[in-house]
């Protein structure tokens, strides 16, 4: 599949790995994707993500995805779910905190990687992100998989990376009117 990848999206994939080796984790997960699209300055995405705002608010995206690591990497809607169970995720995560210090749900020695030299693995919602992509490339009559179709993916697909992209203006549909027009500029 990566030989049908843009040289952007394979850039993309590349610094996603980087974020995962920096934070010494086993796999490459969405989270990373996003913060590897965001410290891209060159492709479609970064045209999109400049469009919409992001570029100027990149550090309180990356604030978003880094209290979602201390909550366990839960969701906004898992976090719902566990309420409606009578679970309150946050006393949850000040009570650990409290008996362990702040961020100690972020990772555990099950999160963990080996310094075995070897690039971590990608993780189920990873593979899902460029297996979205894939999709929508191909419902577009797109020839590759570039690096917007990564955006897209990770717009459409339930998790943090999703929310946070929601939370900060970076829907499906404000991406895909920016990149596909809809009387604004088009990324080209």
């Amino acid at each position: 599949m990566f030989e049908r990848f843009t040289r952007d999206a394979r850039e993309v994939v590349k610094g996603a790995v980087g974020h995962c080796q920096r934070a010494e984790g086993r796999a490459v997960a969405a989270e990373h994707m996003l913060l590897a699209l965001l410290d891209r300055e060159a492709g479609r995405a970064s045209f999109t993500l400049t469009a919409l705002g992001l570029a100027g608010r990149k550090a309180s995206v990356r604030g978003a995805l880094g209290e979602a690591r201390r909550h366990g990497g839960l969701s906004r809607a898992d976090s719902d779910a566990l309420a409606g169970l009578g679970i309150d995720v946050s006393e949850i995560v000040a009570r650990v905190e409290e008996a362990h210090g702040v961020g100690a749900m972020a990772t555990g020695p099950e999160d963990r990687r080996r310094r075995s030299g070897r690039a971590p693995g990608f993780g189920r919602d990873a593979k899902e992100v460029l297996q979205k992509a894939l999709r929508i490339a191909v419902a577009r009559r797109d020839r590759h998989i570039g690096d917007e179709h990564i955006l897209l993916a990770l717009t459409v697909l339930p998790g943090v990376a999703g929310e946070v992209l929601a939370d900060h203006g970076a829907t499906y549909t404000s991406v895909t009117r920016v990149l596909y027009g809809a009387g604004r500029a088009q990324a080209g």
